[in-house]
């Protein structure tokens, strides 16, 4: 049976818990702790570069460039933002003092309703705004470096993508020509009749300098019991590998029930094993088209952190244009990279 007492009591463990709260947050612990993830993330991203040209990422030699000019940008502003948060942190700590020193006053009325209720209300409106002033001041010290984190947060995104890039390449069924260099690397289904099905195969849609790349890699289920997957086999080959240069256009839309699901409809000149090919990605379609149109425009040369081996260029500017052996004509495109190229009329085997 509820007392008369228990209203009075449950306010004050309340306001007890958000002045607990309040220890934490006049000492500005979650502006601390993003301002010290971001300087980690600045510290170490250099390193973290030098692991994925380690890796095979060959492209956009001006990340080093970037990496360094966010360490001398950070090493600039961080003492000016330490300094702010150690001042703040000092005045709420100090505005708080006076709160936590009628607790134990307000924790001996509670079971005199009438003395206690002036006392609550008073620290209720007191711990308001000193709660007003700690959002207050993490929004202050925020806003000195909030574009500089911005900018911070859109390279780690792109590393993102660049690792799991590299992580699908290390996995893959296929291997890359000697000079070719992965792009980008997203999650897709190739939708075979222009509409998704359950069937359709998904995986990783790659693109190089060189090649648009479907490698299906998924699971499926062997055995169903009442409709459920009791058993499955981890199905992964490669499906599709076409010249970029191949590529004529690309037809972006926004499809699903919400519209919000990005697919692609890409049309192949001739030359390519189909026509057209319908892909959902699981990437932002304009971006993937804009680099898909890059890397057919040879922009990314332009920008490589390892130069492209000469020898190779010029073994593909000296492929022959007949097959020596029976005189057809060879029009398949030649790839920087490759050792050989196949007549389709006799299969006599070129060395280049």
């Amino acid at each position: 049976m509820a007392t008369p007492n228990q209203p009075i009591s449950t306010e004050i463990q309340a306001l007890q818990s958000r002045i607990s709260d309040l220890q934490s947050g006049v000492r500005l612990a979650k502006v601390r702790d993003a301002f010290e993830d971001l300087q980690t993330t600045v510290n170490g991203m250099a390193q973290r570069l030098a692991g994925l040209r380690t890796r095979g990422y060959v492209f956009e030699k001006d990340l080093e460039i970037q990496a360094r000019s966010f360490t001398e940008a950070w090493n600039q502003l961080s003492p000016n933002v330490r300094n702010q948060i150690e001042t703040q942190s000092t005045l709420l700590t100090g505005a708080l003092r006076p709160i936590e020193l009628q607790l134990p006053q307000l924790a001996a009325s509670a079971g005199n309703p009438a003395a206690a209720g002036g006392l609550l209300s008073s620290l209720k409106v007191s711990v308001g705004q000193l709660d007003d002033k700690v959002r207050a001041a993490e929004a202050t010290i925020a806003g000195m470096y909030d574009q500089f984190s911005n900018q911070v947060t859109a390279v780690v995104r792109h590393l993102d993508e660049i690792e799991y890039l590299l992580t699908q390449l290390a996995e893959a069924t296929f291997q890359l020509l000697p000079t070719e260099g992965g792009i980008l690397a997203v999650k897709a289904v190739w939708c075979k009749s222009g509409k998704e099905q359950k069937d359709d195969p998904q995986g990783v849609l790659f693109l190089t300098d060189q090649r648009l790349i479907f490698e299906q890699k998924q699971e499926v289920a062997t055995k169903k019991v009442l409709g459920i997957a009791t058993e499955k086999q981890m199905i992964q080959k490669l499906e599709l590998e076409t010249p970029v240069t191949l590529v004529e256009k690309i037809d972006p839309s926004k499809q699903g029930l919400l519209k919000n699901e990005d697919h692609v409809e890409v049309h192949f000149a001739s030359g390519a094993p189909f026509d057209s090919i319908h892909f959902h990605l699981w990437h932002d379609n304009a971006a993937w088209s804009a680099l898909v149109n890059r890397a057919r425009s040879k922009d990314f040369d332009a920008g490589r952190a390892v130069a492209i081996d000469q020898a190779a260029v010029d073994r593909v500017k000296a492929a022959p244009a007949q097959c020596p052996n029976c005189g057809g004509n060879l029009n398949q495109t030649v790839l920087r990279g490759q050792d050989s190229i196949k007549c389709e009329y006799c299969g006599f085997v070129i060395r280049l």
